[in-house]
């Protein structure tokens, strides 16, 4: 077997290779004065015999070399009794080695040619190193040419090696604190600080190769930073903590904390390893505190878009949104709560970066200022730039895993930072749904194929919707028909799916089609949760529809929310689930005044749905006060509308409505057999109730006039200057100054 061992004891610092058999066969690889750490590498995965041993080493002066070792196989020793030996002097000193490198098939190999062992110079002029082992690669920042961090893959064949550059402007006394994390697979951020000095400021740095996860900066007794890589440029998305809400832990840690892999602590002094993760009473907490929106912001993100789908959770935030339902000065939480859970769903069916940067993550975005409260946090100041993009150097192409799937997020981030408006933005719904509007009350081709792709879309979404929580719908929604939602809900779909397609190719129609219905759908649950979170709470049943009865404290409640979360939907140019307006209308009725309620629906904050007005007209009795509500409501409905409502209510107004209707269509349908066009065209300016017999009559009256023959037609020869005299003695004879 091949081990490296360090003599504490000489003058120099000596790195030793020795041979375990034959006996004292031993290389000296070299030997300084300042510290030396040497790594195998693995061999490669699945290879039966290892022919070559790979082992690097690196020196405090400023350079890594590797060493490559050949081996030969020879049979007939015992592995179990080296092992325990071999064991015990790696846990002493052993530099990022774990103990499944000590395997026993390599105590079945001895050294070729030990006194020419070639070797290869990796980095020079480096003035910090790590090594990563589950990936084989070695990380170091150099100013040989400019000072960058740099990343070198060893692998058994050197021609597949390929180096990572990031550019870096670091701080001087840097390096004793810098380190390098991995999160996910395809993402790396690079942490490193000055010093910690007593009394004086704390500075530190993040450099993010590839955003995506969140990083904690921990100072114990200090501060506990939850940095959010994905949207770095803003820091009301992060989470800054102090005082007594930085505990770590099941107890306070005072020493140095090391992070590993897989969100893990090390406590070296210890010899503790603690599993981080978030708290969610905690996070709650510090929603329901009185304390800075920017921290109310970071916390609802960090629930909502990193803990992971957890109904009671949801569930609370939900409360919490109820209980406080007004917007908080810096951000509207119903708006954060829905962009940020349909940003969560999406990342759970595709976690890839790609659908991550098309998709609207806060409505912070759109807003064309950023509030102050939004900008400044106590005790912090922090700001960021934009770092040159990192680049690979060698066989990158033939990059896998890790490391493949790093290079394709570089590679997307550069293109996202590129092209104009990547992000989805809600507010081109609207804007569509108006354009749509304008083309259908034109005179031109009705657009019948795309309305009809839209109801499709439409369909499709609710038809998903319609297939989760059967058990649990208590709330009257996707019942009632409501065109307008759902030409919303059917555009949103088109306008998402050409968004993605545009972006993100890479992910196929397929794919794209069935992430862009899952969001949509989710967007309508997200409104039904809300509704049904306040329905369980108040106690509400099916007797909520009823408009006889005036609302209680419990209506006057869901009316509110209600009223909110059309607010909030409104502003981002977002569909509702059909029904809801009625449901909406029918609290309105009740909880409101009724002049109140009028100026609600002349504002457009309330709908007069059919299934609504149908409802009004039928539960209501015709009292006075009732009938005057009643001609209110119809004279604000539009006039397709008004003819299918008054079949409902029985009274001599709408009878004479229908009877009028009636008579139209009959005389229309007899203007048509004779050839007539248009017979009945109704005077839209006059102010009086048509009478339709009599109106025929003018009309037949006024095309035969129109028939008769002018007595002036036909003649070619009129003497003018005849008609001029005669009229003017015809005007001078009424005007009493001649005689006739």
């Amino acid at each position: 077997m091949l081990l490296w061992l360090e003599s504490e004891e000489a003058p120099k610092c000596l790195t030793l290779v020795i041979e375990i058999q034959p006996i004292n066969n031993t290389k000296v690889l070299k030997a300084v004065d300042s510290g030396v750490r040497v790594q195998f590498l693995y061999p490669e995965a699945g290879k039966k015999s290892v022919t070559e041993s790979h082992l690097l080493l690196v020196v405090e002066d400023g350079y890594v070399e590797q060493y490559h070792i050949l081996l030969a196989k020879q049979e007939g020793y015992r592995v179990v009794s080296f092992q325990q030996w071999i064991w015990k002097c790696v846990k002493k000193r052993f530099f990022g080695m774990s103990r499944s490198i000590v395997h026993g098939r390599l105590l079945f190999q001895v050294i070729q040619n030990p006194d020419r062992l070639a070797k290869d110079r990796v980095a020079e002029e480096i003035s910090w190193v790590q090594w990563d082992g589950d990936t084989q690669r070695l990380f170091f920042v150099t100013s040989k040419v400019r000072q960058a961090l740099c990343s070198c893959g060893l692998l058994a064949d050197p021609a597949l090696h390929s180096t990572l550059e990031l550019p870096l402007e670091l701080p001087r006394d840097s390096f004793p604190s810098m380190s390098l994390l991995f999160c996910t697979p395809g993402s790396m951020c690079v942490c490193y600080s000055q010093p910690v000095c007593t009394n004086e400021d704390m500075k530190y740095t993040i450099a993010f190769v590839h955003r995506g996860h969140y990083v904690v900066v921990y100072l114990a007794k200090h501060f506990l930073h939850l940095i959010n890589s994905r949207q770095q440029d803003l820091p009301c998305f992060s989470l800054f903590l102090s005082g007594e809400d930085i505990r770590l832990g099941p107890s306070e840690l005072d020493s140095t904390v090391l992070s590993l892999s897989q969100a893990t602590l090390l406590d070296p002094q210890k010899g503790h390893i603690y599993e981080a993760d978030l708290s969610h009473s905690f996070l709650l907490d510090l929603l329901r505190r009185s304390g800075p929106d920017i921290q109310r912001l970071a916390a609802l993100h960090c629930l909502l878009g990193h803990v992971g789908p957890d109904p009671d959770v949801e569930r609370q935030v939900v409360e919490w949104i109820c209980e406080s339902v007004m917007p908080l000065a810096a951000f509207d939480q119903i708006q954060e709560f829905i962009l940020a859970s349909l940003y969560r769903t999406i990342h759970q069916q595709s976690p890839s970066l790609d659908s991550m940067e098309v998709l609207p993550y806060s409505s912070v975005f759109d807003k064309k200022d950023q509030p102050v409260d939004l900008s400044n946090i106590p005790g912090v100041r922090c700001g960021s730039e934009l770092l040159s993009p990192p680049g690979f150097r060698g066989k990158a192409r033939n990059l896998q895993g890790y490391w493949g799937e790093l290079r394709w997020n570089i590679e997307r981030i550069k293109y996202f930072e590129a092209v104009p408006n990547p992000r989805f933005r809600t507010s081109i719904i609207q804007t569509e749904y108006m354009s749509l509007l304008a083309e259908m009350n034109s005179e031109d081709k009705k657009p019948a194929n795309r309305l009809r792709h839209i109801e499709e879309n439409a369909k499709k979404v609710l038809a998903m919707v319609d297939t989760w929580h059967l058990d649990k719908k208590v709330v009257p929604l996707f019942h009632g028909e409501d065109q307008h939602q759902r030409e919303l809900i059917g555009l949103m779909v088109e306008k998402l799916r050409e968004h993605m397609n545009r972006h993100l190719p890479r992910l196929g129609k397929n794919k794209i089609e069935k992430l862009v219905l899952s969001y949509v759908a989710k967007l309508l649950e997200l409104v039904r949760h809300m509704l049904e979170n306040m329905w369980c709470k108040y106690k509400l049943g099916p007797q909520v529809l009823s408009v006889k009865q005036p609302g209680g404290a419990a209506e006057w409640a869901v009316f509110h929310v209600m009223t909110r979360i059309l607010e909030a939907t409104a502003g981002l140019s977002l569909p509702l689930p059909p029904g809801y307006h009625t449901l909406l209308a029918v609290l309105g009725m009740r909880c409101l005044p009724r002049h109140t309620f009028l100026q609600y629906v002349d504002h457009g904050l309330l709908q007069l749905t059919d299934p609504f007005v149908s409802r009004l007209l039928t539960d209501l009795d015709n009292s006075r006060a009732n009938e005057e509500l009643k001609f209110s409501i119809l004279k604000r409905l539009p006039e397709s509308m008004e003819q299918k409502i008054c079949q409902l209510w029985d009274h001599p107004i709408t009878s004479a409505c229908i009877s009028r209707t009636y008579v139209r269509g009959l005389l229309e349908k007899q203007d048509k057999t004779k050839g007539g066009s248009s017979l009945l065209e109704r005077d839209k300016s006059s102010r009086y109730p048509e009478f339709l017999p009599l109106t025929y009559l003018a009309k037949i009256l006024s095309d035969l006039e129109s028939q008769v023959l002018n007595p002036f037609e036909g003649q070619e020869n009129v003497d003018a200057k005849f008609v001029e005299e005669t009229a003017l003695k015809q005007t001078m004879i009424e005007l009493g100054f001649e005689d006739t």
